[in-house]
């Protein structure tokens, strides 16, 4: 610490993900009255000169602060659960708040058929609804059907393939995006909804590969005018990508408060899946640095230990 300017230690223990408990101990539990009001003084992000001229915090760096110190306790309780809990949990979360999509077509996508059916027998007992019934009942959105169509699958998860099948279904979604009038006709295209819905994991990653193949371009970047599309096909054929590039743009100190919570979603979900194995080695195959590494550099504290415990046990 002697060689740390204690003013910017201390604001980064209170920034970030998460904070940093030991240092409010070893630091903050020391300093007598004059002190803390020097910090007070120095550190104009966190606090505000008031009209009475004392200083006073932030009202957004309090709120976010409280948030943070209750970091760690959401990623135990999630962390905890059953899994079938977890992911009825967020289905229904991501209705409540009502523009989180994303967190439907993630934990419908990267689940497998056992596991989302699991979800469903949750759900009912959790909320006494399907969450069938209630996506449509409360998305009134073109992307609906998908949804619904998503959280009912029940794929395929054997070995086989038919690729003359894969290319001719790839041959659709060719002939979808050149021909819609605009981008949102795909997500209604029953075909496309088919297909995404029904098909094997690894019969999509064939259409895939076709689809690169026949167009030269990326199924998912030709999907660009349409979010849900971009992220359904994402989550099935390329989830570790996928994840990887969710973390890069969470895991910094400017985001807002549904970025960070990402960060705890990913890490906790996937802990336990091979899955993380391969997070991890896209993160640093793509953006040259250990996931470990970039999470020391911004969580703080327990929560960054926590982090960095649940992740190692796919090394």
């Amino acid at each position: 610490m002697a060689d740390v300017d204690p003013y910017v230690a201390l604001t980064k223990a209170f920034s970030g993900l998460g904070v940093d408990e030991k240092l409010f101990i070893s630091l903050l539990g020391k300093w007598d009255r004059n002190e803390r009001e020097s910090y007070r003084s120095h550190t104009t992000g966190i606090f505000v000169e008031d009209e009475r001229q004392f200083q006073r915090w932030n009202d957004h760096h309090l709120l976010q602060l409280r948030q943070e110190f209750l970091r760690l306790k959401d990623a135990v309780v999630v962390y905890t659960m059953h899994p079938w809990e977890r992911d009825a949990r967020l289905f229904n979360e991501a209705l409540l708040k009502g523009s989180q999509h994303h967190i439907l077509i993630e934990t419908a996508c990267t689940r497998s058929s056992q596991q989302l059916l699991g979800a469903r027998h949750a759900y009912h007992s959790l909320f006494e609804h399907s969450i069938e019934e209630d996506i449509a009942f409360r998305i009134k959105t073109p992307e609906r059907k998908l949804l619904v169509a998503l959280v009912s699958s029940h794929r395929y998860e054997g070995p086989r393939v038919d690729s003359n099948l894969a290319k001719a279904e790839a041959m659709v979604f060719v002939n979808a995006i050149k021909n819609a009038d605009t981008m949102e006709q795909l997500v209604e295209d029953e075909e496309i909804v088919r297909i995404l819905s029904t098909r094997s994991k690894l019969r999509l990653k064939a259409i895939y590969d076709h689809y690169k193949e026949i167009t030269g371009n990326f199924l998912d970047e030709d999907l660009d005018g349409d979010l849900t599309l971009k992220q359904v096909v994402q989550c099935l054929c390329a989830p570790q990508a996928y994840f990887s590039n969710i973390l890069i743009s969470s895991l910094r100190l400017d985001v807002e408060e549904s970025a960070k919570d990402s960060v705890t979603r990913i890490m906790v979900t996937k802990a336990d899946d091979e899955d993380m194995k391969l997070i991890k080695e896209e993160f640093q195959s793509k953006y040259g640095t250990p996931l470990a590494a970039k999470i020391k550099d911004v969580a703080n504290g327990s929560y960054r230990d926590f982090l960095l415990t649940i992740i190692s046990k796919s090394d």
